[in-house]
């Protein structure tokens, strides 16, 4: 019995010596010794180490997502508010060497620096209008800029997104006018363009009744009795009710 007992003091005496750390689903512990790191990352589970001389740090590899915004100046020097959604996680191989380099904190000190640099970049290549129209294309540019930075610091993006451009009011209201300007100059075009074509139509009306009366009076002074063929087609075959002295009956010529 004494001796049970001792095995359990014992067993005791040894566990108050260890630490017991939890390496959580979605992380990897960083184990160091006397401030050094010691060996590759550790997988998610339960781990007891000398707590006087080593400790196990938990570094997140999950999908993380930051929704941000930031001030960039385009190409023709106007001030544009950039909000964007990028959507990132730490290679968990890589998770010793970048404690190692970074620390703990590596999301605050690596992807805003990288993420701002590169959108102000690709913003002061284009003028706010053109940049407005190929908002996809910036995107797509900035996006593999962002990759690639970020990649090579052991951090793989998974999304990046552009969500809007804001610019300043006075801007706004330029583009504003300038839109109407060019509305109402193509109003106007159109309407020059319709008169233009009205005209055309009245030259060409105009022409063929010249035409037409040409051919008629050609055809009138061949064959003066066109005169009578002409009335004659037009006649309803009613003779007029009262005639009155000389008057002669229309259409009719004895003499021929």
């Amino acid at each position: 019995m004494k001796r049970g007992v001792w095995l359990w003091l014992l067993l005791l005496a040894t566990l108050s010596g260890c630490g017991v750390h939890t390496v959580d689903t979605g992380h990897r512990g960083i184990k160091t010794s006397f401030g050094q790191v010691e060996g590759p990352p550790l997988v998610e589970g339960l781990y007891f180490v000398n707590p006087f001389t080593t400790s196990i740090h938990p570094m997140d590899v999950r999908v993380q997502r930051w929704d941000g915004k930031t001030q960039a100046y385009t190409r023709d020097v106007q001030e544009a508010t950039v909000e964007f959604t990028l959507n990132y996680k730490l290679r968990p191989e890589a998770a010793a060497d970048v404690y190692r380099s970074v620390g703990e904190d590596w999301a605050n000190k690596l992807i805003g620096q990288q993420v701002y640099q590169h959108l102000k970049n690709v913003i002061g290549q284009w003028d706010a209008v053109d940049l407005i129209s190929n908002r996809q294309k910036a995107n797509d540019t900035a996006q593999a800029a962002i990759v690639r930075a970020l990649g090579a610091s052991n951090v793989d993006v998974t999304a990046f997104s552009i969500t809007d451009f804001q610019f300043s009011a006075a801007f706004n209201q330029a583009v504003e006018a300038k839109v109407i300007a060019q509305q109402r100059a193509q109003e106007a075009q159109n309407r020059t363009e319709q008169i233009k074509q009205e005209a055309q139509q009245r030259v060409i009306a105009a022409t063929a009744e010249a035409q037409s009366m040409k051919i008629r009076a050609d055809a009138l002074a061949q064959n003066p009795k066109l005169v009578s063929w002409e009335a004659v087609q037009k006649w309803d075959g009613k003779l007029p009710v009262n005639m009155y002295g000389s008057a002669a009956v229309p259409f009719i010529d004895v003499n021929h």
